[in-house]
């Protein structure tokens, strides 16, 4: 007797819904991850989802609802993305989502480190296009600038920022056959 390929005794059958599932309910997609309220940030984009979802489907107010959020979560991805690439870039391969990550359960590792903490994060915006134009300062990386410097690279870190994504003069754009190769 042969078995259905459809069958429900596949643990894995309902993976993709899970999935879907998950990354409705979290926002900075780290699986099962529940701080999404726990930030200002996240209370802003827990709060948009809120109020599209009391809404219909199709009405303006949901489609535009629908598209800023997107649009926040692309943002946030794009940073991560980026935040990852130099991680890689200086050598954490394999530690590179650890340090990412974030939830209510990280602590910054010494209370004397949160003004350097601080002080590097408000660099990196000012001096780098690590973060998009209109990003406000995240709570989060904020404890990954922490665990740089425990691992002292975070002046590295804001070395290799500062060549990857160099501050423009506003205004000023740069496609991607414009940036220089990478070694």
């Amino acid at each position: 007797p042969s078995r259905s390929p459809c069958s429900n005794n596949n643990p894995y059958a309902s993976f993709g819904a899970t999935l879907a599932r998950d990354e409705e309910q979290n926002l900075w997609s780290t699986p099962h991850d529940v701080t999404h309220t726990e930030a200002d940030d996240d209370r802003v984009l827990y709060n948009m989802i809120v109020v599209r979802n009391q809404l219909d489907k199709d009405s303006e107010e949901w489609q535009k609802l629908n598209y800023d959020i997107y649009t926040l979560r692309q943002t946030r991805k794009e940073v991560r993305s980026r935040w990852k690439h130099i991680l890689e870039d200086l050598g954490f391969h394999k530690e590179a989502d650890s340090l990412l990550s974030v939830t209510k359960l990280s602590i910054i590792s010494d209370s004397q480190n949160m003004g350097k903490a601080r002080d590097i994060l408000l660099k990196l915006s000012e001096e780098t296009n690590i973060f998009p134009t209109s990003w406000e300062l995240s709570e989060r990386y904020l404890f990954v600038v922490d665990r740089l410097i425990a691992l002292d690279a975070a002046d590295e870190f804001f070395k290799v920022a500062s060549m990857v994504y160099p501050k423009r003069p506003s205004g000023e754009r740069v496609d991607d056959s414009q940036k220089a190769p990478q070694c």
